[in-house]
């Protein structure tokens, strides 16, 4: 490799300035240029040891020929070397069309295909003893014009005729493959001329996934990835950064409408809304267009904007943007993603970011030293031409199908920099991968090795044969391994590039890559909101977690936010209706998810079962008192007249009616549900059987007084007992009932609708006529106590009995009548409480009013319970007129 120097800056041959440029293509000559030439030279000659590296050997066989190279086999080339300068809409004849201001870029990328195959012939290891040729021609991104060089690529031979045959199986055209061309439209003119010969063709540039359809293009394939895959990773951005409402504009060619279809068809797969779309008219005036767009733009409001068109569209586009001091997120396709003309546009860095994707490319090596030394060879042939004749060749001439660059003739070592623009360099890989893989797709169909080939490349293979080849071939190039899928697409992907304006010239930076899947470095961006922020693009704010969208308008990013109800959750992020809960299952208003249900109960260290257990104990404790004083004074004529060994029996029927309300405490279970009920049944019953065995005697010796010495003693024995077996038996009765036509627990549980998230949890009271006849025996017990002794009379001088079971029952009765309507408003946790406080209220009504005026008189007037106190309810023996005068 020589010694390498930063050639000057040329000027274009078009007039225009920027980048390297051939106009005059003059720039080197005059003696003041060859002096300064002869001295670098001269330097490096000094420093040869600083300044030299050895070139490859085969660098000594480059030619100066740069569109045309005899071969073995021939590759045609297709390159946008030239732009249109003529008036279609003048055009008269077919051949009307003038194409004569160089383009460097397709200039720079027709000498790439040279170097990949003068390096191909270098080197002997991949077709040794075969010679590859190639042929380029302009295609001037014009039908008119690629037609031409491609109707010559299928001529028998070198007759540049094109036979018509019944059979093209062994039809020997000019060229093996075709590269190029660059753009979708032009490869749709061509490709299915060139699928009909079943001639390959590999585009360095054509992106549409038209192309894929192998049933239209069966000999279609690239080097570098489907707009289909550009689409892809340009969704993948977008959902990165959460940008959902976005505004989409392309060019009006190919490339940009096929584009925006799969952008579309993605974004509405991925939630993302097209708030507005566009086209950029290419073969009319963009510019009113343009302004039509961007007002649009403005007027929906989006933070983000993704340019999906060809360089010249986006020049316009861009220009106009920068007009109207417009800014935002330009999420850029790979087609002027780089491109000069963009990024050299004056003041383009105040139209905000730039997200661009990039065709994922490797640097090659030897393509700067390659170029020098071409370019210097160029100069050296130039400088012996001007020397052996007076009149050098007219640089102005027209372009023409086997010349398309005439000027070339005057290129110096000073243009050999149109190599190092950036764009140039960035899509060499995809033109070298190109001629790689037909020189690797050869290399087999010939059954090559390293010093040999089987077979003769000169029409012993056909475009067809190399065609099979191409499809299975599989390679290293440059550390990449390239391989073709079924519909002739690459394995490559994109790189993700923000532009960066810290220098004077843009720089490009690497911010992440596309290959299937996404990966970004966003620290790396430098965004033009305030303090960097990531800016936000969306047409509503998202809802908060448990809320459903309800769209307004056409776009389904327009929404309102709409609360699920309880048994209802929001099941995904862009859900438009809350799903139901399923069964079993139940949620809270606002809910992202639904639950099974839990269960609450009256734990023993809550507060309400504190107070229950102390005011339980405190009731204990004073029936165990009364028990024992009672104990103390059996016998007594207050104990015998109070009922004897019933009031043992009522005292342990209420202390049984206290102990058993620890029922209601504590988890439930099928045992305790079963007991729950019947026992709070029961013990009551007992107890006020007891009280009406004793009201009944009370009634006895009051209202029939002359009986009552005959039968008190029946009535007070074996009557009484019968009558509590009795009431115990009807109660046990209904108790029974109440067990059979009930539901345990556990089969309340599997039974039970789920509509709630978390419930209190007690026994079932099934059936509630059961609770209720349980409750209403009891009650009916007490009412015909206090019937039976509220309008007792009080016997003279002597204890009243009646007036002790009257209140008493009195009591128990308002308690629970008290309790029916307040029960049946509450809810489940309260129902036990007010049932629990219920019982120990009726139970203290009890012993206040029936048992603590005896103890009453035991305690402070002992002297009273003597028989004559109580004569009347002993013996049976009424007062005495006397008596009841005193009275």
């Amino acid at each position: 490799m020589t010694c390498h120097r930063p050639p000057p800056v040329a000027q274009r041959c078009d007039g225009h300035s920027g980048g390297p440029s051939l106009s005059t293509l003059g720039i080197a000559e005059g003696p003041g240029a060859e002096m300064v030439l002869l001295r670098v030279l001269a330097l490096c000659w000094v420093f040869a040891p600083v300044c030299v590296e050895d070139s490859p050997p085969w660098f000594q066989n480059i030619t100066t020929s740069l569109f045309k190279s005899p071969g073995d086999f021939l590759l045609g080339g297709l390159f946008p070397i030239n732009d249109l300068t003529s008036n279609l809409s003048e055009r008269l004849e077919p051949d009307d069309i003038h194409c004569n201001s160089l383009n460097l870029f397709g200039l720079g990328l027709s000498l790439v295909m040279k170097f990949a195959v003068d390096e191909i012939n270098g080197n002997n290891d991949l077709l040794p003893n075969v010679r590859v040729g190639f042929e380029t021609f302009d295609t001037c991104r014009q039908p008119a014009v690629i037609v031409k060089p491609t109707m010559l690529f299928l001529t028998r031979g070198f007759t540049q005729r094109v036979s018509v045959m019944c059979n093209y199986t062994e039809y020997p055209t000019r060229v093996m493959a075709v590269i190029g061309p660059q753009t979708s439209d032009m490869t749709s003119v061509v490709g299915k001329l060139l699928g009909f010969f079943l001639m390959p063709q590999i585009s360095y540039g054509a992106t549409s996934e038209k192309f894929s359809d192998k049933r239209l293009y069966p000999s279609f394939l690239r080097t570098v990835p489907s707009d289909s895959w550009q689409a892809q990773a340009i969704i993948s951005l977008l959902e990165h950064f959460n940008w959902t409402w976005v505004a989409m504009v392309g060019s009006e060619d190919e490339y940009g409408k096929q584009g925006l279809r799969e952008i579309s068809s993605l974004a509405a797969q991925s939630s993302i809304c097209v708030a507005y779309e566009a086209l950029i008219p290419v073969y009319t005036d963009p510019q009113p267009a343009v302004g039509e767009i961007l007002q649009r733009i403005n007027e929906t409001q989006v933070s983000v904007v993704v340019v999906f068109a060809l360089y010249k569209a986006a020049v316009s586009f861009f220009k106009e943007a920068i007009k109207r001091n417009m800014t935002s997120v330009w999420v850029g396709s790979t087609s002027w993603a780089l491109h000069n003309e963009v990024t050299g546009l004056r003041d383009i860095k105040t139209v905000g970011t730039m997200v661009v994707f990039a065709d994922k490319t490797q640097k090659l090596g030897l393509l700067d030293s390659y170029a020098e030394e071409l370019f210097k060879r160029l100069e050296t042939g130039r400088r012996d031409r001007m020397r052996q004749t007076s009149s050098p060749p007219n640089r102005t001439a027209p372009p023409s199908l086997f010349d398309p660059c005439p000027a070339c003739w005057n290129l110096s070592l000073a243009n050999a920099t149109l190599m190092t623009d950036l764009l140039v360099q960035r899509t060499a890989f995809s033109v070298y991968a190109a001629v790689y893989s037909v020189a690797h797709a050869m290399h087999r169909l010939l059954g090559c090795n390293a010093t040999a080939c089987q077979k003769r490349a000169d029409h012993d293979v056909y475009p067809w044969q190399l065609l099979e080849a191409l499809k299975n071939v599989s390679f290293q190039i440059n550390g990449t391994q390239l391989q073709f899928d079924s519909s002739g697409n690459p394995n490559f992907g994109y790189n993700v590039l923000t532009w960066n304006w810290d220098k004077p010239d843009v720089t490009f930076v690497d911010i992440g890559s596309y290959y299937k899947t996404l990966t970004i470095n966003e620290s790396q961006i430098k965004w033009h909101t305030p303090n960097s922020k990531v800016p936000e693009s969306t047409c509503s704010a998202n809802c908060a977690p448990g809320q459903v969208r309800r769209v307004k308008g056409f776009h389904s990013c327009c929404f309102d936010c709409i609360e699920c109800k309880e048994g209802t959750f929001q099941n995904r992020t862009e859900d438009i209706q809350c799903t139901d809960c399923p069964k079993g299952q139940w949620s809270t208003p606002s809910s992202t998810s639904c639950t099974l249900p839990t269960f609450h109960f009256l734990s023993w260290g809550c507060a309400e079962s504190l107070a229950m257990l102390l005011a339980g104990a405190a009731l204990l404790s004073c029936q165990a008192a009364v028990g024992g004083l009672f104990l103390r004074h059996r016998g007594t004529p207050l104990v015998r007249a109070a009922g004897g060994p019933l009031s043992a029996l009522t005292l342990l029927s209420l202390a049984g009616a206290c102990a058993c309300l620890l029922l209601f405490l504590g988890e439930p279970g099928d045992a305790v549900c079963h007991l729950q009920q019947p026992l709070n049944a029961l013990f009551p019953t007992v107890a006020l059987s007891c009280i009406l065995a004793v009201s009944l005697q009370v009634v006895c010796v009051t209202e029939f007084p002359s009986q009552a010495p005959s039968h008190l003693d029946a009535l007070r024995g074996p009557g009484s007992w019968l009558l509590v077996l009795a009431s115990c038996g009807v109660q046990g009765g209904l108790c029974g009932w109440f067990l059979q036509e009930g539901t345990s627990l556990t089969a309340h549980l599997a039974s039970m609708e789920v509509t709630f998230v978390s419930k209190f949890l007690r026994c079932p009271v099934q059936p509630m006529l059961g609770f209720g006849l349980m409750l209403g025996f009891n009650g009916l017990l007490a009412l015909v106590s206090f019937m039976c002794t509220f309008m007792a009379q009080r016997p003279a001088k002597q204890y009243n009995l009646a007036r002790d079971i009257t209140f008493s029952t009195l009591v128990y009765c308002v308690v629970w009548v008290i309790f029916i309507p307040i029960y049946t408003g509450l809810d489940d946790k309260d129902k036990s409480i007010a049932q629990v406080t219920a019982s120990l209220l009726s139970n203290l009504g009890i012993l206040a009013s029936y048992f603590f005026p005896k103890c009453h008189l035991l305690l402070t007037q002992p002297e009273l319970n003597t028989a004559e106190y109580f004569r009347t309810y002993l013996e049976g023996t009424p007062p005495t007129p006397q008596e009841e005068q005193e009275q």
